[in-house]
């Protein structure tokens, strides 16, 4: 049976802990964790497992460079936290991994102190997938921890700037709330290193700073820029009589509009100002909307010289550079380059490098070499941009969706990215490299969405673009169709969103469901589409819609720019157990249900305390119940940032909240529903992703290993049972099995006192290796490796309480003491010995085959909680001891073959060994794609046991030859020294070491000619290494060679052997000898006590 099938029908069963504990009875143990009101059990155990990729970068920020050491910078990623590097870029950190927000638009390294990092949350742009923070971040030890100092609020910082003559003089430029009104706005100063901030200037609550700039010649005179802007579900607006530049001369006590030179009676757009290091006097401005303005006395008067200028929605962002003030960069979907003061702009060279550029640092002692931050990550130039190095290792992707196949004997991922293409790639693979850039590749360029895979031939793909672009991928062949649907001519133009809906049919091999305003489908395999709904949404035209308070004419700046047209079907899903049943959400908060495939639709109810034009981000139809319908509502377009979550049990005629354990701050993103037990539920979020184990009534966090992100979406392998996610601005991840979790969700884990999951089988391969030598071979520190999941059987196992030492008992009856009247119990000499002695508890985890017949052993600590541990799928090597802590402890030899097997479980707590679990039967499974398979495998478990009884027998030789060889050198060296002994021993001694020689010879070889590079006839190590490296690391029938190496170990070892025990004998002679005449007594020769 294969891989596929067995994994697809394995059991799952729960075994309770048995000797050593307490048991309710059985009918008190019957009840299902849905019947109760929470959970308590935490699942940080469960870890989740990076894939990648970086072959495609994520958007970059902000770029701070230690200035007394340019190898040491900081990435700030739009969606992905903060890395840091200290070698160049060879290798990255993360090093903002658990905040309470996941989005930074710009950074600040104190001058003074290069260890003193400030970090503003939320992302510094206006663009449709920006993410927002919670204020202001401080680290002092060079971004190992962090503290936030404020202005919470805020939600958007748009720039950091210290004062270069004292490190708690910090000026922040709060961008403000882009969905709302009000929060944190204007320009923000501390005096105190972030203790207190004081508010310096302020404009409206529609108005915030995107840009603070301290003077290069003069620290007290500063310059902002006022930003008026908001963006909504169906429009944008960058600009409004409130944008401004403002000017301070007195550290901010008072300031200054700018007007001279600049555009009156007009609203401005997002503004961006870059004073020129070269000459400070220089000042370049750009304003959106109108173009590009100059200043010859730093800032005082201005004088534009160029029309050109870049949306603020994305870009307006001027770097001036370090030694030519004639010099300017502009970050733009392409660069842009002055270098004639402003007057002319044209595009940089950007030849085999990403666009959409946001960041760029200039070396101020070699301007040639720059690092540009843009959508696809982090690029390095040493010749001014002639030629760019991607720098391949930043796994810090922006998935908006999440596909699987059923491709065996590993699946592959798929995703749609932010700006980086509809890609794919392998959950794992047959090599010790694990997941490799290489290994991914695009089906669709663009902006990636929704991927479909066909289920019963995965090289059937359907990848997207943004606005409803569709092509139809063949794996096997990489060519691609464009099949999105168009009007006909007659018909109004559809407005698909940014991330179109695309589902296959559960009913129908090669139906397809899409949808713009109306839904769409295909009956083959979308080389034709068809109409089957009117326009299901609200019909608002946008214009009519108030931003900021008013309404807005069609010269707004920037207007519904980068914004989907509005009204559109964002979410489609069809019933698994209902044919012609579908669910249709659209973009202005309308559910939409038809059971006919489309011949008619009906209204689903409003989902209660929604506000009415929040979009649908989530709808599923229930697998397990054919009127159960899960909905979810996302409002923080808003500035509504809740969870809206609900399931409907009558078809969307009547809706529940479902969101008790979700955190109030937190968008849904998505639900998905285990395929085979309906009380478990999955759902992403803006910051992270949670369970249910109760049908939704309550949410546990399930975030084990994972940083503060958001979860786009949700795929479920159920084959493998495994859990996918699309994380915005960290790639996929995958939660390898995670069926532990239906069983918790049949019966409530935390009451037990001890339990181990029937996981999926065990899988045991030789892993490959690609490169040859290390895991890495020669590629260096930066090449990047996804891990695979563990070779061999995890177990998942929960463990209710950790045992107590002698230690935490004292400490417990300490705490019951009143320190005020009573004395505290203070032990005995015995006692604290005892203390000090005592071992920590450990658990052994003992593995037997079908006969009952221990293979392996090995430990691990006793510590409680939800935990997995992995056998490797191999015997427990008997050559040698294991060395180590005893909580740790494990020596693996050759594969085990595959079957069934069993586990026992058992504490040791002192000088107790509890059994915890007897007799857990699992069963463990190899690939079987050897091109030469083993005829037999009971005879290969019969030659690998042979070879692992040789290789026990000969370390044992090794380490006899070893000690006996240091032993007659000891014992020469006391016959020449020791007064009245008989020089002529040393004869005998002398011959000793030649008979060990020989023995060594025979052994290991000869050492002396074999460095003259002569043959020399193979020693016996060499041939049960050969044999060794054959029956254990190879899968396949074991070659003649290798068996023949076994038979003349056997046959050659007992003569070697006799001669160790007769230089044994020869040795232990001359000790008695020795020790006879007064000399010293021999390692484990003790004196005869006299009196």
């Amino acid at each position: 049976m294969n891989l596929n099938m067995r994994c697809a029908l394995f059991a799952l069963f729960l075994l309770p802990a048995f000797a050593g504990y307490s048991q309710k009875k059985s009918n008190q143990n019957t009840s299902t964790a849905s019947e109760k009101k929470e959970n308590s059990l935490s699942l940080s155990g469960l870890k989740w497992r990076s894939i990648g990729p970086a072959t495609f970068g994520g958007r970059i920020a902000d770029i701070a460079v230690n200035p007394n050491d340019f190898n040491e910078y900081y990435l700030a990623i739009a969606s992905g936290g903060i890395f840091k590097t200290s070698n160049g870029g060879v290798t990255f950190s993360p090093v903002f991994e658990n905040q309470t927000s996941y989005s930074i638009g710009c950074l600040a390294i104190d001058p003074k102190n290069p260890k003193t990092i400030w970090a503003g949350s939320g992302e510094n742009n206006n663009q449709r997938s920006v993410g927002y923070g919670d204020g202001v971040y401080r680290s002092d030890d060079g971004g190992r921890t962090w503290r936030n100092v404020g202005l919470k609020t805020s939600e958007h910082i748009g720039m950091i700037a210290i004062d270069p003559r004292n490190s708690d003089h910090v000026y922040v430029a709060a961008y403000g709330p882009l969905w709302s009104k009000g929060g944190e706005r204007g320009i923000y100063k501390t005096t105190d290193g972030g203790r207190t901030w004081q508010r310096l200037l302020h404009v409206s609550d529609h108005t915030g700073f995107n840009e603070i700039h301290i003077d290069r010649s003069n620290p007290n005179r500063l310059y902002a820029t006022a930003h008026q802007r908001r963006r909504h579900t169906f429009t944008y607006i960058s600009g409004g009589p409130e944008s401004a530049l403002y000017v301070s001369n007195d550290a901010g006590r008072t300031w200054d509009k700018v007007t001279n030179g600049l555009p009156k009676d007009a609203d401005l757009g997002r503004i961006s100002l870059a004073q020129s290091p070269a000459n400070p006097q220089r000042i370049y401005l750009m304003v959106e909307g109108h173009g590009i303005y100059v200043s010859a006395d730093r800032g005082n008067s201005f004088q534009k010289t160029n029309d050109y200028y870049t949306s603020g929605n994305y870009y307006v962002k001027l770097i001036a550079h370090p030694a030519d003030e004639m010099v300017c960069f502009s970050m733009d979907t392409y660069t842009h380059i002055t270098r004639d003061g402003g007057k002319t702009w044209v595009r940089w060279t950007e030849d085999k490098k990403h666009v959409d550029n946001h960041a760029l640092w200039i070396n101020p002692k070699n301007p040639l070499h720059m690092l540009n931050g843009n959508d696809g990550g982090l690029y390095e130039t040493y010749d001014a941009g002639q030629s760019w190095r991607f720098i391949d290792n930043l796994p810090i992707l922006q998935l908006y969706r999440v596909s699987v196949d059923n491709e065996g004997p590993f699946y592959n991922v798929y995703g749609g990215t932010q700006d980086n293409s509809s890609i794919g790639g392998p959950s794992r693979t047959r090599y010790v490299q694990g997941i490799t850039n290489a290994d991914w590749f695009v089906t669709q360029g663009g902006d990636g969405f929704k991927t479909q895979i066909d289920p019963q031939n995965p090289n059937i793909v359907y990848a997207q673009y943004q606005y409803g672009g569709l092509a139809r991928y063949d794996r096997a062949t990489g060519e691609r169709v464009m099949i999105r649907p168009i009007e006909e001519p007659d018909s109004p133009a559809y407005r698909f969103n940014w991330d179109a809906p695309l589902i296959l049919s559960h009913h129908q091999p090669g139906t397809l469901y899409f949808a713009a305003q109306k839904v769409l489908k295909s009956t083959d395999y979308g080389s034709s589409w068809q109409e089957i709904s009117p326009d299901l949404s609200r019909q608002i035209d946008r214009n009519t819609l108030k931003v900021m308070d008013r309404y807005w004419g069609v010269d707004a700046i920037a207007r519904h720019r980068s914004t989907t047209p509005y009204g559109n079907i964002l979410q489609l899903t069809e019933a698994p157990l209902k044919s012609g049943r579908l669910a249709a959400g659209t973009d202005d908060g309308l559910i939409h249900i038809t059971d006919d495939d489309g011949r008619t639709w009906r209204r689903a109810a409003a989902l209660p305390g929604v506000p009415e034009r929040a979009f649908i981000s989530a709808l599923l139809w229930s697998a397990h119940s054919e009127n159960t319908l899960y909905a979810a509502a996302n409002n923080h377009q808003e500035g509504d940032f809740r969870p809206y979550l609900f399931r409907s049990t009558d078809a969307g005629r009547t809706w529940q909240a479902i969101t008790t354990g979700l955190p109030d701050r937190g968008s849904v993103w998505c639900i998905a529903e285990d395929p085979e037990e309906p009380n478990l539920l999955f759902t992403g979020t803006e910051f992270s992703i949670y369970t249910s184990l109760n049908g939704g009534r309550q949410w546990l966090p399930l975030n084990g290993g994972l940083p503060t992100i958001p979860v786009r979406d949700i795929a479920i392998q159920s084959t493998h049972h495994d859990l996918v996610i699309a994380t915005f601005g960290r790639g996929f991840y995958v939660l390898d099995d995670y069926s532990v979790l239906r069983e918790m969700a049949r019966r409530d884990w935390s009451q037990l006192p001890f339990a181990v999951a029937s996981d999926r089988p065990g899988l045991l391969y030789q892993e490959a290796n690609k490169y040859g030598y290390s895991r890495a071979g020669f590629l260096g520190d930066g090449f990047i490796m996804a891990d695979n999941p563990p070779i061999g059987k995890t177990f998942t196992f929960y463990l209710k309480e950790a045992p107590k030492t002698l230690r935490d008992l004292r400490k417990e009856k300490e705490k019951k003491a009143n320190p005020a009247t009573d004395p505290l119990p203070n032990p005995t000499l015995a006692e604290l010995r005892a203390e000090k002695e005592e071992e920590k508890p450990y658990l052994i985890f003992a593995i037997s085959d079908q006969a009952g017949q221990e293979v392996a052993r090995f430990t691990t600590d006793a510590s409680a909680g939800l935990r997995r541990v992995t056998w490797d799928g191999r015997y427990t090597a008997r050559h040698t001891f294991p060395t180590g802590q005893h909580t740790d402890l494990k020596a693996s030899a050759h594969k085990a073959p595959a079957g069934r097997y069993s586990l026992s479980v058992f504490l040791h707590t002192r000088d107790t060994l509890q059994t915890l679990v007897s007799n857990h039967s699992f069963e463990l499974m190899t690939l079987d794609a050897e091109v030469f398979p083993a005829k037999d495998q009971s005879s290969l478990l019969v030659h690998r046991r042979r070879a692992e009884d040789l290789r026990r027998q000969l370390t044992a030789a090794g380490n006899q030859l070893d000690e006996l060889t240091a032993e007659v050198r000891s014992v020469k060296n006391a016959l020449r020294i020791l007064p009245g002994s008989d020089p002529q021993r040393l004869k005998e001694a002398t011959d000793i070491e030649r008979q060990l020689g020989d023995v060594s010879i025979a052994l290991r070889g000869n050492k002396i000619l074999g460095n003259d590079e002569i043959p020399m006839p193979t020693p016996l190590i060499d041939r049960l290494n050969n044999a060794i490296y054959t029956l254990y690391y190879y899968s396949g029938e074991p070659t003649g060679t290798a068996l023949r190496q076994l038979d003349i170990v056997t046959d050659q070892l007992p003569a070697v052997l006799r001669q160790l025990r007769d230089a044994r004998q020869r040795i232990d002679f001359l000790t008695t000898y020795l020790i006879d005449i007064g000399g010293p007594y021999w390692k484990s020769r003790l004196p005869e006590h006299q009196r």
